[in-house]
């Protein structure tokens, strides 16, 4: 690897992901391509903005001529770029097709031209639908998504598979669990219930709480990617879990144990539809082939989470404003 094209750089997970390599891998450059859409957020990277291995480009990956131009002398691509909000999808599934299904194979398209040494694809273990309340989902878990979401990041999977079994590429794909940590956008329920906490408002729990899901630190995260594409096989899938189950209850109560706020703060509202009931990641796989295991532990960095959210304030105060607010309000207003 020399030059790697990362989409989506500007989020959550590629921002961490960026300054990660940034950090551990001195002899690689990185071209972040983002759209800046809603969840986008260059101040995410502020810290990068100097490094003169780090290079931005504003670009939408449903662009071909944006994409070609862009990925032009990268030799490696991670794909994090997709819609990923379940509650944005069922208000409007179209725009998820579009950016997650088309533009996945467009980067793909672009990746064959030029010979792309390796394409990784950042998944979710969303695409293998919902658990019962025992089992792991593992790599040969069959794919069964049950949200516009999910169906659509299934359908950029089996795009991915098809370029490693019809065209020879090298292409892998990552599932992951639910991640955690700074600068995740605050639609999500840990900063949103952070944020809300904060300020002594309702915390909008869906149905009774009981969801479960797997937590991963993002940092723990992307160490997994790093480990994939450094020592990963071509068309393989690989788990990426925390092994830290938690209802969304659990997750709550641990926030207002932490900030020291009342448990009458929580408001239980009209779960949403489609909801699955749990999601639990066997990362065995990955732990066993490629020397990957999870670093934070979940009080830790539960912990580590809510003090950034404390002393990054002006981050995430002028995200919850104008047209997230509106949006808020539509989603959990009249539940």
């Amino acid at each position: 690897m020399k030059k790697i094209f990362v989409t989506g750089g500007a989020g959550f997970i590629g921002s961490s992901f960026i300054r990660l390599v940034l950090n551990k891998c001195p002899e690689l450059d990185i071209v972040n391509f983002d759209a800046l859409t809603y969840a986008g957020n260059l101040a995410n990277l502020k810290d990068c903005e100097k490094n003169s291995r780090y290079h931005f480009v504003k670009g939408d990956i449903t662009d071909l001529e944006q994409v070609k131009t862009a990925m032009r002398g990268c030799d490696v691509v991670v794909n994090f770029a997709a819609e990923s909000h379940v509650d944005r999808s069922i208000t409007d599934p179209s725009i998820f097709v579009k950016t997650n299904v088309m533009g996945t194979q467009i980067l793909l398209d672009v990746a064959r031209e030029y010979n792309i040494n390796t394409f990784l694809q950042v998944s979710t273990d969303e695409v293998y639908g919902s658990l019962g309340p025992t089992g792991l989902f593992t790599e040969d878990t069959p794919l069964q998504p049950n949200s516009p979401y999910s169906a659509s990041k299934t359908g950029a999977d089996c795009l991915v598979r098809a370029a490693f079994h019809t065209h020879g590429m090298d292409t892998r794909i990552t599932r992951c669990s639910n991640n955690y940590g700074p600068f995740q956008f605050p639609e999500k329920l840990i900063p949103l219930f952070i944020s809300n906490a904060m300020h002594d408002k309702d915390l909008p729990l869906y149905g009774d709480g009981a969801n479960v899901r797997d937590w991963l630190f993002v940092d723990d995260h992307n160490r997994a990617l790093l480990a994939v594409l450094e020592k990963g096989k071509a068309g393989e899938v690989y788990n990426i879990g925390g092994n830290n189950e938690k209802t969304n209850k659990d997750i709550t109560l641990t926030l207002l144990k932490i900030l020291n706020k009342p448990e009458s703060l929580i408001k239980y509202v009209t779960d949403r539809l489609g909801h699955d009931k749990r999601y639990a990641i066997d990362s065995s796989k990955l732990q066993n082939e490629l020397g990957w295991e999870p670093q934070v532990d979940f009080e830790e960095g539960m912990t580590l989470t809510v003090k950034w959210y404390q002393e990054n304030a002006k981050w995430w105060e002028e995200i919850k404003s104008g047209a997230y607010m509106e949006y808020y309000a539509k989603q959990y207003g009249n539940r």
